[in-house]
């Protein structure tokens, strides 16, 4: 599958940290009838997704939202445990930022956003994207090249909506 605008997500089954442990969500769901942003980045822990990506979803949250956006997702491919103390460290789940795991790596294969960096110690890790959604459809794509983090950050997002 390739993003582009005017497409609908595939269903996907994503794990995230609930106040019980560990809760599967389904995607699908969590986009039916709500403007939701999603966006995805190779993992937690990681140079510029700690140090620059997820920090500009952080400052532009609350900017987002009053745009009429009812949820900002962060999906990577890491298990819940890893995101949940990924979330605490950089203020992402202070900002209401949802994570959620994509942990074997299926939906980011089925977007066709997936990458292998093996010089670097990444496996099956997604390519750094953005996305409005509008009910499930792709209003608004914006999909970095391999190894940039450019057009995926919060702020150039923002200024689309």
């Amino acid at each position: 599958m390739t993003i582009t605008t005017g497409t609908r997500l595939p269903e996907a089954n994503l794990v995230t940290m609930g106040a019980d442990g560990p809760e599967v969500v389904s995607l699908a769901d969590k986009l039916k009838g709500r403007k939701v942003v999603v966006f995805a980045l190779p993992g937690a822990f990681t140079g510029p997704c700690s140090t620059i990506h997820m920090p500009s979803f952080v400052r532009t949250a609350d900017a987002i939202r009053a745009k009429g956006v009812d949820e900002i997702i962060c999906i990577a491919v890491n298990d819940p445990f890893t995101l949940k103390a990924w979330g605490e460290a950089t203020g992402a789940t202070k900002a209401g930022i949802a994570l959620m795991g994509d942990a074997d790596g299926s939906f980011t294969k089925a977007l066709g956003m997936d990458f292998t960096a093996p010089q670097i110690g990444l496996y099956g890790r997604s390519n750094r994207y953005a996305l409005v959604l509008e009910d499930g459809i792709v209003t608004v794509a914006n999909i970095d090249e391999p190894a940039q983090c450019k057009i995926s950050v919060g702020e150039e997002l923002l200024a689309q909506l």
